[in-house]
């Protein structure tokens, strides 16, 4: 995929400059080259710029109190918190890193992991120990050749007791041993509360390895009711897998796939351009409609952009679609961002029937920024690897509705059971055996029997900047294209 490193700057080039005053860019500064650059990306872009007077374009009014200003904080991280509009409530997503070519890799699927996701719970009775369960595993990983399964229950790393405050340093290393348990609801699957958590002597030893992750996980094609159902896991919207992606939706429509299932529950997002894509192979009815808009700061309102349902890729395949007028879409608390636009934009058109638990509640839109002259890449300042994915766009449906802060709220509301995660993809995996019941009209099923307690926490922790939906350079190609057809 192409890095997303730009914000629409063929619509409006003009209003990527640097809007601070001018003696600031024409005169040279004392202050720390990398604080520079992090006041002035930030201003330049940030959605919430109205609402930080430190970002304001007149809030300096000499080079001399910007510099100033710049070196009365200890570090880049410590001045773009302070840029941050109320952190704990609104923005949850914008963040900074030191080292670009580790996000970039991150955003093409390629990081440094065992190879498995897991959930964490408490144990039972215990005010402060906690245990986890294995949620998915990836193919040709370590905890793949370590035969790590879904469903195992862990209950320490290298020996020592997993807790709320100490689990996240304890996965640190690059590599650990867990420790498995045998899990026993006690006869009663709907109390948590005396479920018994019985270490059985087993463990395995897990080094990380760089991984290139597919996202897209499982397909099945299942026969419900004498209906082809295509079940698809999809875990990441990349878009250097756009291809592959439409291959699956070939092989759906090939095989006269009638309903469809769409699996997000642990998908934290990522690239908008892809997310349209998607939509417009669940759908193929609206095309040239508005799937999503991106809204920008009162500064950048003329880079307001509307994706739209598309015929081809970005590559001019053309995009395989099915025609639905009815989706099923599974999550948990970990779906965020791209794919809670999925929800939120075809909701607008056709009917969609959300299965599990409310989801993460990010609506806004990032983009790489770089020391550079125009925030990009190309160009950017050779002296360190800073950079920043500040929130820069809310996105709104076709009603203009955005995700609400507390998340999705789902049509059938069913956790994963700790007691018995499924098998995915399988009939009687719960959430998909669910979605089935509903196609047959057999009835949903009584899940006050079944316990329904959250988890404290997953895996997605531990990997920074999990959560971004994120503008990637092929919009441009696109834009240019429906000009051209004009």
């Amino acid at each position: 995929m192409k890095f997303p490193k730009t914000l629409l700057c063929c619509l409006v080039l003009a209003t990527f400059t640097y809007s601070c005053f001018d003696d600031v860019d024409d005169n040279a500064i004392s202050a720390s080259e990398i604080n520079d650059f992090v006041w002035k990306g930030m201003n330049a872009v940030y959605l919430y710029k109205e609402n930080i007077p430190d970002l304001a374009n007149d809030r300096f009014p000499s080079t001399s109190d910007y510099a100033d200003y710049l070196n009365s904080f200890s570090s880049p991280e410590e001045l773009f918190e302070s840029l941050i509009y109320q952190r704990q409530t609104v923005d949850r997503f914008s963040w900074i890193v030191d080292d670009y070519l580790a996000l970039e890799e991150f955003f093409n699927g390629v990081s440094v992991r065992s190879g498995y996701e897991f959930d964490i719970y408490p144990i039972p009775g215990s005010a402060t120990n906690i245990f986890g369960i294995v949620r998915l595993v990836l193919p040709g990983s370590n905890a793949s050749d370590n035969n790590l399964a879904r469903g195992q229950v862990f209950t320490t790393i290298d020996g020592v007791a997993m807790t709320e405050d100490n689990y996240r340093s304890l996965f640190r290393p690059d590599s650990y041993t867990i420790a498995f348990a045998d899990y026993d609801d006690n006869g009663t699957p709907e109390n948590l509360a005396d479920d018994i958590i019985t270490p059985n002597g087993e463990n395995t030893t897990l080094t990380k390895t760089e991984l290139s992750e597919n996202p897209i996980f499982k397909t099945e094609i299942i026969d419900v009711g004498g209906a082809n159902l295509g079940y698809l896991m999809y875990n990441g919207f990349t878009s250097s897998y756009n291809s592959q992606l439409n291959t699956v939706f070939n092989d759906f429509k090939s095989n006269n796939v009638e309903h469809l299932v769409l699996d997000l529950r642990y998908n934290p997002g990522g690239s908008v351009l892809t997310a349209s894509f998607l939509g417009s192979m669940i759908t193929g009815q609206f095309n040239g409609e508005v799937f999503a808009k991106l809204i920008y700061n009162n500064d950048l309102q003329a880079n307001n952009y509307d994706f739209e349902f598309e015929s081809q890729l970005d590559n001019n395949a053309t995009i395989n679609s099915l025609n639905l007028n009815k989706i099923y879409v599974l999550t948990t608390e970990d779906s965020a961002s791209a794919s809670e636009m999925i929800i939120n934009s075809l909701s607008s058109y056709i009917e969609v029937v959300q299965i599990g638990d409310n989801t993460t509640g990010k609506s806004q839109a990032s983009i790489t920024v770089y020391d550079s002259p125009n925030l990009e890449r190309e160009g950017a300042n050779p002296n360190h690897t800073y950079a920043m994915q500040p929130l820069v766009a809310n996105t709104l449906n076709k009603l203009n509705n955005s995700v609400p802060s507390n998340g999705l709220t789902p049509t059938i509301n069913i956790l994963e059971n700790p007691a018995n995660y499924g098998v995915l993809g399988n009939i009687n995996e719960p959430l998909l055996a669910a979605a089935i019941a509903d196609i047959l009209g057999t009835g949903r099923f009584n899940y006050s029997t079944r316990s329904q307690v959250k988890p404290s926490g997953s895996s997605n922790e531990l990997i920074p900047h999990v959560n971004e939906m994120y503008i990637d350079e092929g919009i441009l190609d696109l834009h240019k294209k429906r000009i051209q057809n004009n």
